[in-house]
Formats: C-alpha cells, sequence, structure tokens
C-alpha cells in the first residue's frame, strides 16, 4: 500500500478528511467541532502530517489577535474531461481515487450511525465481481450500464424516493 494510502486510513486523519470532503473550508475550530472525540493537540498533529503530504492545504490564513488563524480545505484535483485524466501523475490519481474512498467511507458510516436501520430494506450491498471481457465487450458493457444509469439519473426528488448513492469502479488487474 502506498504510504499516502496508509497515511489517510489513520482513523484520526481519514476523520478529518472526511469532514473536509464537499469542498469544505474549515479552522482547527471547527473541524474540532465536529471530532469531539479528538483533542486539540492530536487533531493539529494529525491536521500537520495531512498537511505535509499535501492531502489538505491551506487556503486561507485570518490574522486574529496577534495569531494566525488557518482555513483548511482537500487538495482535490478538478479533472473535467480526458485530456485532464491522462496528464495527472500517478500521486495525483492516488489522491483522487482516496478522496473518492474516503467519501464513500463517511457515507457509509452516516448511514450506520443513524438510529435506526435496515440493511436488507434500504437494499445496502457492496460486491466485486472479477469478469473477463474483450476491450470491445469492455466497451459495450459500459454502454449499456450507461443506458440502466440514465433510466433513474434524472429522477427527481420526492416523497416516495429515497436519495440511493450509487458508485461503481472498474480496475484492471495488473500484468504480471
Amino acid at each position: 500500500m502506498d504510504s499516502k494510502a496508509k497515511l489517510i486510513l489513520h482513523p484520526v486523519r481519514m476523520k478529518i478528511v472526511q469532514t473536509l470532503i464537499g469542498s469544505k473550508e474549515y479552522t482547527v475550530q471547527q473541524i474540532a467541532a465536529r471530532l469531539t472525540d479528538v483533542p486539540q493537540a492530536t487533531l493539529y498533529r494529525h491536521l500537520n502530517k495531512l498537511l505535509e503530504a499535501e492531502v489538505i492545504k491551506v487556503v486561507k490564513e485570518n490574522q486574529i489577535r496577534g495569531t494566525v488563524e488557518k482555513i483548511y480545505a482537500l487538495n482535490e484535483h478538478e479533472v473535467s474531461n480526458k485530456r485532464e485524466l491522462t496528464k495527472l501523475s500517478k500521486d495525483e490519481h492516488l489522491n483522487l481515487f482516496l478522496t473518492f474512498m474516503t467519501h464513500l467511507l463517511g457515507q457509509y458510516e452516516n448511514y450506520l450511525n443513524q438510529e435506526n436501520i435496515d440493511l436488507i430494506k434500504d437494499g445496502v450491498s457492496y460486491r466485486q465481481a472479477m469478469v473477463y471481457l474483450t476491450d470491445q465487450e469492455f466497451q459495450e458493457f459500459i454502454q449499456e450500464l450507461s443506458q440502466v444509469y440514465k433510466k433513474v439519473l434524472d429522477n427527481e426528488p420526492s416523497n416516495d424516493r429515497k436519495a440511493r448513492h450509487l458508485s461503481t469502479i472498474f480496475v484492471p488487474e495488473a500484468k504480471k
């Protein structure tokens, strides 16, 4: 596992990253208010480790009575097209994937932390399958899957519709 992945997978650092997901910008005090189980000295130590690894960044500094208040955000990369995606370094790809996975973990944790949950009734599911496809078969599969997604992606919220997070990851097996 890459050292950046190990760094983020620490429980306190994972909570910090999850707190900042969604283009949020917070001061240490605002992060601490959301992570009440993390002592402030511990929070500062883990913020510094995330800063050094460039997982988070300081987006603003405010002068307040002789001290500097820093405002933190995730160091997310915006990728708006395939050309930009191909220009990213391996570390940038890993950062994007870790952000995605951290966000996914946060959503699942929020679901599990509800008062009353029913995994079966709510349709909670996560699976992994290995399939063998030619490049053409894979492209056809993606097109068919996209058609299925399109049927539901434009549904408007209503009293009888529940929001459900659907995530997909396609990773080819590493060549030996």
